[in-house]
């Protein structure tokens, strides 16, 4: 389904100077809403926080090959609320990013096809960094896609394939009576 952009959205988008912010969804124990615009902004029936710990955005690198594309969201968490909701486990909890543009007087917009998503993903590797200055909270969200190079190991025996599928009858008379003599290199 192609997207539809509204006119301010491609006129903002064709001016010579382009300002964006983006809006995160992300599923911790609750979904939390930020902005990395400088106040509060609702769009969708949510309140987006504009001054609710979003310190960084990175979006993924794009290359020419298929590998890894990742969100990684970095947000400050002085009063232990993300780290905690880590104990509770966020791994695979859904990540949004949407993008939207301020208009000529710094505006944003908000009406219908201005705000375009742009990424959604899976809570991958959530981390805390504490130094002298600050304590931050880091997760990496990443596409269905990222596991493409991941190896699953698979125990080829019989209780091994019952696990996976148990009306499976492949290795039933494999080990049953069976003896069989291969022989390998140099015969």
């Amino acid at each position: 389904m192609a997207r539809s952009f509204s006119s301010a959205f491609t006129t903002a988008l064709n001016s010579s100077s382009l300002n964006y912010f983006f809006l995160i969804e992300i599923d911790l124990a609750s979904t939390n809403y930020y902005t990395s615009f400088h106040r509060n902004i609702v769009y969708g029936g949510h309140t987006w926080l504009g001054d609710g710990g979003l310190f960084s955005i990175e979006p993924p690198n794009f290359s020419s090959i298929l590998d890894r594309e990742a969100y990684t969201v970095v947000l400050t968490d002085i009063a232990d609320s993300v780290s905690d909701s880590f104990k509770l486990g966020v791994i695979g909890n859904t990540i949004k990013v949407h993008l939207g543009l301020l208009d000529s007087n710094g505006d944003p917009l908000l009406g219908t096809g201005d705000v375009a998503p742009t990424y959604s993903g899976f809570i991958d590797s959530p981390s805390v960094s504490i130094s002298w200055d600050e304590k931050t909270a880091k997760i990496e969200g990443t596409s269905p896609m990222a596991d493409l190079d991941q190896v699953n190991l698979t125990m080829v025996s019989k209780d091994g394939m019952d696990q996976k599928n148990s009306t499976d009858t492949s290795f039933d008379n494999i080990y049953d009576d069976s003896e069989t003599h291969i022989s390998w290199g140099k015969v």
